[in-house]
């Protein structure tokens, strides 16, 4: 067994020659990614991308000034963490001049969810410089790095709107990841905090997208939540007499999940997540009109909506199709006629030969229905086709189909969120392993596909659905072939123990406290270290060392015990990587070990 290093890689039993014999065709389906995510300026539609910034690690959030007329109008700020570990400092960019300033200093703290406000003077943003766990609320002045904690207290809030005349600050508190949120307004004149609808002893979810209305005379929030629904709704909320008067969406039995605003106040932009496929809408808000845009749009999902700040009738999003690899488009309003402005390198390669998938349904232990996307080959070999069961897409999964003609399935099992709160509620604390049974009632359906091969499966994943791999092995290792995990939790107690301290209530929410001892005992019993006798199946697993989330020791743990039962497992740690892999160079590694694995596993 052979442990070495290439570059910022350590590779433990992966064969040298992997990376040495490189497939220069599967390089074309990498080309579409950047060297790692950074700030570009596009003047015209399709025009050349002039690079803003260039750092070794990705940039995270991106806000331009809102105020042309604001002296700070060709400005932007954003974040930026060093080899994933998540410490996100806060930037000021001129783009005048390419002045970039740190305004932020302590590179042991979070500092992110940074918004202007409509002056264009100011930023709020959430820090945990104070003692590493909790999130304060910052104001921080422009032109003077002045900055002041205006809200200090514990838990995770995110600033998320000013107010139009900046007076007040729209702020949620996260009580758990997805199901239980609450909203504040935060007097920026005498610092009153006000909860808006006041909890009424239920869990309520907010999405963080939430808007004040902009016409003269009126009081309120456009706002999406789950209160006294399955599905999340866009509702209006009067904060006048503190009551909902409008529900927009209460016909659409699918989640809410993002909407902007027109300049002007009298447009509002929707998209909805429907069997997990984006539909956009828009609402005239005077006539109480709703317009589904149709005919328009390829399937595909949408977000970052964001209309002109001056122009009421163009909206700008981005779009990510089979096809299209996350490009943004600008759509007329007056015309409905959709506008390109970027267009993403994709190696040379025909996108109309990218395979769009199916939506199936498949019946699972509890008579309830699974969703998930079948991606098939286009080939007419006859012979039947291996299976990745995989919870990523993109354009690697076309080299896969187009390549290797493996067939993909992304199943959304339960807990996934876009289903109804009751469907995301199901695999909760005692209900765990329950979602990995989807997995089993999947085979059991590959099972009955004659196009399909059963008895070469593999299964991927990462973080959460690491462990949902590393589960199925044990559950299922007889109707697998090989795993492939990356970030994965081994072991729930030893992960809620050693996560990052401002991670660790909101995931004891969702996985249970294992400070409690009947939780600890299910929490012990249920995780793979305790089970890893039963993984019989080859593994490749890939860990960052800086993951702040899934802390590296959780794959050092899973490696050496599935090694003990004499299991052939590969490992690949990145030296200057967190939770998942971004820079180019190791996400390119990280792939042609990847295919060099299942073209060994499938005999390909």
């Amino acid at each position: 067994m052979m442990r070495y290093e290439r570059g910022t890689l350590i590779l433990d039993n992966i064969p040298e020659e992997v990376l040495i014999n490189r497939d220069e065709r599967l390089i074309q389906y990498q080309n579409c990614r950047q060297a790692t995510i950074q700030i570009h300026y596009v003047k015209v539609p399709l025009g050349i991308r002039k690079q803003l910034t260039f750092f070794d690690d990705p940039v995270n959030i991106v806000k331009l000034c809102p105020n042309f007329k604001s002296p700070f109008a060709d400005s932007l700020v954003f974040t930026k963490d060093a080899g994933g570990n998540e410490c996100w400092q806060v930037y000021h960019l001129d783009l005048k001049n390419g002045k970039q300033s740190l305004l932020t200093d302590d590179v042991k703290s979070q500092n992110s969810s940074v918004i202007w406000n409509n002056e264009g003077t100011k930023i709020a943003y959430y820090s945990t410089k104070r003692n590493g766990k909790d999130y304060d609320i910052v104001i921080q002045t422009i032109s003077t790095l002045e900055s002041k904690i205006v809200l200090q207290t514990e838990g995770q809030w995110f600033p998320i709107k000013f107010s139009p005349d900046d007076k007040q600050l729209l702020i949620q508190q996260r009580i758990t990841l997805e199901s239980e949120q609450e909203i504040f307004i935060l007097n920026l004149e005498n610092q009153i905090l006000k909860q808006i609808n006041q909890n009424k002893n239920k869990k309520i979810a907010y999405n963080q997208t939430i808007l004040f209305d902009k016409r003269n005379g009126k009081n309120g929030l456009f706002l999406i939540t789950d209160e006294d629904n399955e599905f999340r709704k866009l509702k209006y909320y009067n904060l006048d007499n503190d009551t909902y008067t409008k529900d927009y969406t209460d016909d659409i039995n699918w989640d809410v999940v993002e909407i902007d605003l027109s300049h002007d106040g009298n447009t509002l932009a929707v998209v909805t997540n429907e069997n997990g496929l984006s539909k956009l809408y828009l609402i005239d808000i005077e006539l109480e009109k709703r317009k589904l845009i149709e005919n328009i749009l390829p399937m595909g999902v949408l977000f970052k909506l964001n209309f002109h700040k001056e122009n009421n009738n163009q909206l700008a999003f981005v779009l990510n199709t089979p096809q299209i690899p996350g490009d943004c488009f600008v759509l007329n309003l007056d015309d409905l006629s959709l506008i390109r402005w970027t267009e993403s390198e994709i190696g040379n390669l025909n996108s109309d030969n990218f395979i769009s998938p199916t939506l199936i349904h498949y019946d699972t232990f509890d008579n309830r229905k699974i969703p998930a996307f079948y991606y098939l080959p286009k080939s007419k070999d006859k012979k039947k086709y291996p299976v990745i069961i995989n919870i990523h897409g993109g354009p690697e999964a076309q080299y896969y189909l187009n390549e290797l003609n493996v067939a993909i399935l992304t199943p959304n099992v339960r807990g996934s969120t876009g289903y109804g709160k009751t469907y995301e509620s199901l695999d909760n604390q005692y209900l765990r392993e329950n979602s990995v049974k989807d997995i089993g009632a999947l085979l059991t359906w590959i099972d009955n596909q004659s196009e399909l091969d059963s008895k070469m499966i593999v299964v991927n994943g990462a973080s959460y659905g690491g462990y949902m791999v590393l589960a199925s092995m044990i559950h299922y290792g007889a109707k697998l072939k090989a795993g492939i995990e990356k970030v994965g939790i081994s072991n729930y107690v030893t992960f809620l123990q050693n996560t990052s301290a401002y991670r660790q209530d909101i995931r004891r929410q969702e996985y249970g406290d294992e400070r409690d001892p009947k939780m600890y005992e299910f929490l012990q019993r249920i995780s793979p270290s305790t089970n890893v006798h039963k993984i019989d199946k080859p593994m490749l697993i890939a860990q960052g060392m800086n993951d702040p989330r899934v802390p590296m020791s959780q794959s050092d743990h899973i490696v050496e015990c599935i090694r003990r039962n004499g299991v052939d497992v590969q490992y690949l740690i990145g030296k200057n990587e967190g939770h998942g892999f971004n820079k180019k160079s190791n996400i390119i590694d990280l792939f042609q070990i990847e295919i060099a694995f299942v073209k060994k596993i499938f005999d390909l």
